[in-house]
């Protein structure tokens, strides 16, 4: 099946941590919206979390009819790997590959990077919010480890200590995604975060990527001001709506 069409699936991690039997649906459509809907009663699912995108209004109405609400906007940019030269990295704290024993630290600037960020777990009241924490905290543990998450890691360690982290994943063999950026508030304020999107776009380089692309909240302005200076350009945008059952 195309990456670019609609799925939906059953979600194990996310009927894990919330208790409840939580499905997601890609790409949704307003051609299958009640399709959507009846493989949820049909497989008992209490929670459906879906995307479509933000030019289908007639996707979104009909959603809102069905009673889904809204919990946030993902914008997604992207960058031409080769049609202009990588810019420099004047960052001055080192940058290298994750290893097994940095896993641990990884986790706990994840912690401390993601307290409350507002993403559409957090924006739903019914889930804790505590738990939403711990979803990106166990993501950026897991990364560390797994390649059915990451395809690298990479950390920066500031005289032993790793002040920040950023997964990168392969959409296809030519697009390379910029997936979880933590930076500690310790290191904050210099141009660590610059960094990594400038060592992530050479290692792409290195393993024969064309593009890259990264993800964000539409209010987060502060990293799309730094992907615009790196040349990266608006590509496409997504709602994520939830629908609960119960």
């Amino acid at each position: 099946m195309s990456p670019h069409s609609y799925t939906i699936s059953h979600s194990s991690i996310d009927s894990e941590r919330w208790e409840v039997s939580t499905a997601r649906a890609k790409l949704i459509n307003s051609t299958n919206v009640d399709n959507a809907i009846e493989f949820c009663r049909s497989n008992d699912v209490t929670l459906l979390i879906a995307r479509c995108s933000t030019s289908d209004m007639k996707t979104v109405q009909a959603m809102e009819k069905n009673g889904f609400f809204l919990m946030d906007t993902l914008v997604n940019y992207a960058r031409d790997l080769h049609k202009t030269p990588l810019p420099e990295d004047s960052g001055q704290i080192p940058i290298r590959p994750v290893q097994s024993r940095d896993s641990e630290q990884v986790q706990q600037v994840a912690c401390e990077a993601f307290k409350g960020y507002s993403g559409h777990y957090h924006a739903d009241e019914r889930l804790d919010s505590l738990e939403c924490n711990s979803v990106y905290t166990s993501w950026a543990y897991n990364s560390c480890s797994s390649k059915e998450l990451a395809d690298e890691v990479l950390v920066a360690d500031l005289e032993g200590k790793i002040v920040g982290f950023a997964t990168l994943k392969f959409n296809s063999t030519e697009e390379l995604a910029g997936v979880l950026f933590g930076v500690s508030p310790e290191a904050q304020g210099r141009g660590l975060y610059r960094s990594f999107m400038i060592h992530g776009m050479q290692w792409a380089v290195a393993n024969n990527a064309q593009q890259m692309t990264v993800s964000t909240q539409i209010d987060n302005i502060s990293v799309q001001k730094v992907w615009s200076r790196l040349g990266f350009e608006p590509h496409n945008s997504f709602y994520t709506f939830h629908k609960w059952f119960d």
